[in-house]
């Protein structure tokens, strides 16, 4: 297991309490791997992740996609605006 930070946004920050959020994936790990670790890390975010976007490297990335260990991770949960 690898310790990384996800930063937060939004409202994802708001119930999270926090702006930056460390997790534990495991090595090689996928964007799926960095969701369910979110989830676990912060249960207050569980019922908005299916919602939200992982970023990797600054570039929205599917859930199969693999995270570098060096990459900025990012959680974009949805936005509204007018």
């Amino acid at each position: 297991m690898k310790q990384r930070e996800v930063l937060l946004f939004a409202i994802a920050s708001d119930l999270a309490g926090c702006d930056r959020l460390a997790i534990d994936i495991p090595q090689n790990a996928s964007v799926n791997d960095v969701m369910l670790a979110i989830g676990v890390a912060c249960p207050a975010l569980s019922d908005w992740l299916p919602c939200c976007r992982l970023a990797v490297g600054q570039s929205f990335a599917a859930p199969g996609d693999s995270v570098s260990d060096d990459a900025e991770i990012a959680l974009i949960p949805p936005v509204s605006g007018g």
